[in-house]
């Protein structure tokens, strides 16, 4: 599906994109996998509260890997959509022996195609998501509201 259009198609593609995103990070046996706590931050300030973990933990990537595999079936990986996201993105599928965990690469995909280069750090996501409501004089509390996603009202 090619990206939307106008800004405003965007920003709805992107709500349509988040709500999904929460509800997959609920899925039992799921982790978001971030570089750091900022960009854990980010995520919680838009409202996801799955679990979500950091690749920068002191560990080799394979040793993460391993550990998240211990406890979780599927890693969504959503590292910053720079070269070093993306080569660390690509690394983390090779570290997974037999699939286990399975990385998920394409909500990182999908995500950066909404984003278009606005936004190339995990951090900068949810100032991005309140300007681009404000510019269309929306709230992102109301958005989520309104589409029925209470449970993912974005924080602070």
């Amino acid at each position: 599906m090619p990206p939307p259009d106008t800004p405003l198609d965007r920003f709805e593609a992107f709500l349509q994109f988040w709500a999904r995103l929460g509800l997959e990070a609920r899925s039992p046996g799921t982790v978001i996998l971030v570089e750091g706590e900022r960009d854990r931050a980010s995520l919680r300030r838009l409202g996801i509260d799955g679990d979500i973990e950091t690749l920068h933990s002191g560990r080799t990537l394979a040793d993460r890997i391993r550990e998240l595999g211990d406890r979780h079936r599927r890693v969504i990986v959503l590292t910053d959509w720079d070269r070093q996201g993306g080569r660390l993105a690509r690394r983390l599928g090779e570290y997974a022996p037999g699939g286990r965990p399975t990385i998920d690469l394409g909500l990182r995909r999908e995500l950066a195609s909404l984003l278009r280069n606005e936004v190339v750090h995990v951090e900068g996501l949810a100032t991005w998501a309140r300007r681009y409501a404000e510019t269309f004089h929306r709230s992102l509390e109301e958005e989520f509201r309104a589409c029925g996603w209470d449970t993912l009202v974005p924080t602070g």
